[in-house]
């Protein structure tokens, strides 16, 4: 399997090929940005809940394929990021493109909650190297992944679910969600009765 930082630069070429290429085939018009628009949100949720379940899958469900996902979760994680921010700049192309649409498919407060996950994801990806990571420090480094990834985790839900009941396309990307925080949380009370059992033999 590609792993490493080959499996980010994989990724990236494909995923701006793939950007590229849904823009292009129809003409660089506002229909082909919302084509793009749409594909990178889904490659970005898959990458994001893949990064998200990694340790988690890997303690619930060991194998080859979840140790994989565990060993590259760093590079997953950092592949979210060039999809988000590819995402983003079709955002900006199609507010530039079709100003009345792009106003009537978003409002502030979405912006405001998105802004917010954009923050956090750019400071993820920042220490998702070992000279920043060091320079924040295990603990901090801990706590701004930890926040960070159930924020953005938030912002996926409320995206996904406002759009549930207007198209029933949305109910596998509003189920992955809803796994994603399954398996965080069932991995999380698995290692809390461990500790305890631990503490108390």
């Amino acid at each position: 399997m590609i792993h490493g930082w080959r499996l980010v630069g994989v990724l990236s070429v494909l995923m701006g090929a793939m950007t590229v290429g849904f823009i292009a085939g129809h003409g660089w018009d506002a229909e082909g940005i919302r084509l793009a628009i749409r594909a990178t949100a889904r490659t970005s949720l898959v990458l994001f809940v893949m990064a998200f379940t990694a340790s988690a899958l890997a303690d619930l469900l060991p194998s080859e394929a979840t140790r994989w996902q565990r060993r590259n979760r760093r590079y997953l994680g950092v592949s979210f990021a060039v999809s988000h921010f590819i995402h983003l700049g079709v955002i900006l192309a199609l507010a530039s493109v079709d100003q009345a649409l792009f106003w009537k498919l978003t409002n502030i407060s979405t912006i405001v909650l998105a802004g917010s996950a954009y923050l956090f994801i750019a400071a993820m990806a920042a220490t998702s190297f070992d000279r920043t990571a060091a320079w924040l420090g295990p603990r901090k480094w801990r706590l701004l992944h930890l926040v960070g990834g159930w924020y953005i985790w938030i912002s996926f839900a409320v995206a996904v679910g406002k759009r549930v009941p207007l198209d029933r396309f949305y109910w596998p990307m509003a189920a992955l969600v809803l796994a994603a925080a399954i398996v965080r949380l069932l991995a999380m009370s698995r290692r809390n009765r461990r500790q305890a059992a631990i503490g108390a033999s």
